[in-house]
């Protein structure tokens, strides 16, 4: 199992990034997300996502981070542009009940002591959702993109234009 675990997340501002660290996290290969701040909204949008798609994808909001930094039984990886760079670090990180934490705003220092491994994917600035994807591809050889949802509506392959199938599937898990 894989979970994100986003910090720093302010609804005013950070809804659509935020939404697309969760899309980004169920279509990469994660098995939830994790969001410090209460968020409904957010809850609603992404569990409407998986009810339409499908998906075994979780999220629940307002958790307390530290206590679930502090008590993560499994490997905490930490997307960081000053972290090791992911290509040394990728083969040495566990894939079972891992913990990926993405900052928004400033990450407290603490965060950097409480993880396994700091992971930079790059040393520039960038979107936490292209590190999150960059990431989650990385660690799981591609194999992320090729889960099958099973949900009410598929995309079908499509050179142009839209392409959706209603399948008459009932969701997994919501």
């Amino acid at each position: 199992m894989i979970t994100i675990l986003r910090l720093g997340h302010r609804p005013a501002r950070d809804k659509r990034v935020t939404t697309h660290v969760a899309l980004t996290a169920r279509a990469f290969g994660a098995d939830r997300i994790l969001v410090a701040t209460r968020d409904p909204a957010l809850e609603r949008t992404v569990r409407e996502v998986v009810r339409r798609f499908g998906g075994p994808f979780e999220i629940e909001t307002g958790v307390a981070w530290r206590s679930v930094l502090r008590a993560w039984p499994g490997p905490k990886v930490h997307l960081t542009m000053y972290g090791l760079p992911l290509d040394e670090l990728v083969a040495a990180i566990p894939r079972e009940d891992l913990l990926v934490v993405v900052g928004a705003e400033k990450v407290p220092t603490e965060v950097f002591r409480l993880v396994d491994w700091n992971v930079a994917v790059g040393s520039q600035p960038h979107s936490e959702v292209a590190a999150l994807a960059v990431f989650l591809d990385r660690l799981l050889g591609g194999q992320g993109l090729h889960r099958e949802f099973r949900g009410r509506l598929m995309i079908r392959p499509s050179a142009r234009g839209k392409d959706v199938v209603e399948t008459g599937r009932s969701r997994d898990k919501v």
